[in-house]
């Protein structure tokens, strides 16, 4: 246990106390690197995608992607204003389970949880895989080891993330600004070889492999509609922002989404002037950069730049994904230890919930980005859409000023996001989309059972409806020979069958509660009343969100007050009735015993309440 402890300061750092939370916070600089590096990297694979579409009719359909193009950057301003709104009417974050919880009812809103929960998990998976692919693009030699490689920058985005907001903020801002840079000089050395007529497209007539129609134009949008993955990252990370939150939050998705646009139809036209196509071992962005800087200190700058900012794409998922677990568990719907903050002010359980997760995928699909893509937007989408019409309802309830204005930009978005889901449902479902179809309502129904075992578990627990508890009171021994302490969590059943057992056994009995950040104290302080006890509570300040340490701290200084007895600390501990639903709670229990254990406290007994 120390050794493990030692370990993991090495790693991540000292603990953080609860009351440096105020500081973990982003500045907009930082704040769009943390929350739109996902949007903004996309660039990197999304006008590649409708290229490959394309293709598929023939060279002579390429020139269709400048319009494709066209049509997706209206669709983003569409969706960044829309989400403008969104921020404005939830400033303390407005992610589509809340929006769509609250405004259209529990099922829409699990249903945007789940569709976002494995958006995030894809998003990981898409911006480590297309990474890695710009390393392979140029590095060939690479590419036998894609997926250890892949592997490998899971890991380490995971650590950067375990180390807490402030820092992967400060971490996350050079290579985000640095592939700013490197596009945005792509586009502009782009632009001037073609006014000054240095540009020789040598595309060669490649023949078509399917007619064009329709079908395929539809197809081709879908696939670029990818750009719009992380958009409404910034919404959902509102209080990551410094004060006042909601400002900064609107005037960053501002700038992300004339920054997104500016490169990706930069991209686009780049592609099309230059007549290029990606191939199966070089991206669409190597090639570019091979067109325009040769191959030279310009060039692998351009592929490190991009390989960085895919590979950190993933931190929008790494600032979401544990944020939206934390509401999910807060409300019942997800494990409890998913709501706990970590020793450095992260969401630690739902970080290393999200890498075990992409990891699995990158072994699954052996790290190959055209083979997950098909899988990528759905979720997105479905958010999206539930969202906006949440917020539609939204404003026809809260009809404050200039509701009206509100009501209409989420309305359109709402019509658009929908047209466009339909689009990828109709063009990617065979193509793999129909395992997150199944998928959601998988993960929907596990919400469910969840948050019906939690209801049985408070159920059974609960203590309405019983007489409060009159603990006869006890003359005071004047020599105390055995005293007991017992940890209190909560007031329930459980609780009660632990102090008649200290009652039983000591002549002294302390009752302990430690307040983690969570303790509404007044409330518990009533309950502890009405138990009519002469049973003191001892109320235990944890800045470091740490049982274990106040309590031992507590035990040590008990002990020494009282030399030569022996103490007793004694555990409530109720029993589930199967064993993986003991994997939905907290094990204080376990945990305890051994720091106890390595503390040689002497005697520890649980009581054990029985579901």
């Amino acid at each position: 246990m120390y050794t493990y402890s030692r370990l993991k300061r090495f790693l991540l750092g000292e603990s953080l106390p609860t009351s440096a939370s105020v500081h973990e916070r982003l500045s907009n600089a930082a704040g769009l690197a943390v929350l739109a590096s996902d949007a903004l990297s996309s660039v990197a694979y999304a006008t590649q995608e409708t290229l490959l579409v394309l293709l598929l009719a023939g060279s002579s359909s390429l020139s269709l992607s400048l319009p494709i193009s066209g049509i997706i950057i209206l669709l983003l301003a569409i969706v960044a204003l829309s989400y403008r709104q969104t921020i404005k009417a939830y400033p303390n974050g407005g992610g589509a389970y809340i929006v769509a919880r609250e405004n259209l009812g529990i099922y829409p809103g699990l249903i945007a949880a789940a569709s976002l929960m494995i958006d995030y998990i894809l998003t990981v998976t898409v911006s480590i895989s297309a990474g890695v692919a710009a390393l392979t693009s140029a590095f060939p030699g690479l590419e036998p080891y894609r997926v250890e490689v892949c592997l490998f920058f899971i890991v380490l985005v995971m650590f950067a993330n375990l180390r807490g907001v402030r820092e992967s903020g400060n971490i996350f801002m050079v290579p985000t600004y640095g592939f700013l840079v490197g596009i945005f000089v792509l586009i502009g050395c782009g632009l001037f070889q073609q006014a000054t007529g240095h540009v020789f497209p040598t595309l060669e007539n490649i023949p078509a492999k399917e007619p064009l129609g329709l079908f395929l134009l539809a197809r081709a949008f879908a696939a670029g509609c990818t750009a719009l993955t992380g958009v409404e990252a910034i919404s959902d990370g509102v209080l990551a922002f410094k004060p006042p939150e909601w400002k900064n939050a609107r005037l960053t998705l501002s700038y992300m989404g004339g920054i997104l646009g500016a490169m990706f139809l930069g991209i686009s036209y780049l592609a099309h002037i230059y007549q290029v196509i990606p191939t199966e071992h070089e991206t669409l962005l190597s090639v570019l950069g091979k067109q325009i800087f040769g191959v030279g200190i310009f060039y692998y700058y351009l592929q490190a730049a991009t390989l960085l900012i895919l590979l950190l794409a993933a931190n929008t998922s790494y600032a979401d994904f544990p944020r939206l677990c934390y509401f999910l568990a807060r409300d019942g719907y997800l494990p409890r230890q998913l709501s706990l903050l970590g020793d450095r002010l992260v969401y630690s359980n739902g970080i290393n919930l999200l890498s075990f997760c992409a990891a699995l995928l990158i072994i699954i699909f052996q790290g190959n980005t055209s083979a997950v893509l098909p899988l990528y937007a759905v979720g997105v989408f479905t958010s999206f859409t539930l969202s906006q019409s949440g917020m539609v309802i939204h404003w026809f309830k809260e009809r404050g000023k200039g509701w009206q204005v509100s009501a209409v930009m989420n309305g359109i978005g709402a019509v658009a996001t929908t047209g466009v889901l339909a689009v990828i449902l109709a063009t990617k479902f065979l193509l793999g989309a129909w395992v997150v179809v199944v998928t959601i309502p998988i993960v929907v129904t596990l919400f469910l059972a969840i948050h019906r075992h939690y209801r049985y578990v408070a159920a059974r627990l609960s203590i309405q409806g019983i007489e409060p508890r009159s603990y006869l009171r006890r003359p005071r021994v004047k020599t105390v020979t055995h005293p007991a302490v017992v940890l209190i969590g909560q007031l329930h059943r459980g609780t009660f069958e632990a102090l008649d057992y200290a009652r039983l056994i000591a002549d002294e009995v302390v009752a302990v509660h430690v307040d983690i950040g969570l303790t509404d104290r007044e409330k518990l302080q009533a309950a502890w009343q009405d138990l009519q006890s002469d049973i003191p509570l001892e109320i235990l300040d944890s800045p470091y969100r740490s049982v274990g340490s106040a309590l031992t701290h507590f035990l040590t200084l008990f002990e020494e007050q009282r030399p030569g007895v022996y103490l007793t600390l004694i555990i409530p501990a109720f029993v589930t009735r199967n064993w993986w639903e003991g994997l939905l709670h907290n094990q204080t229990a376990f945990f305890l015993k051994a720091a106890l254990r390595a503390k040689k406290s002497r005697v520890v007994t649980t009581v054990r309440y029985f579901l």
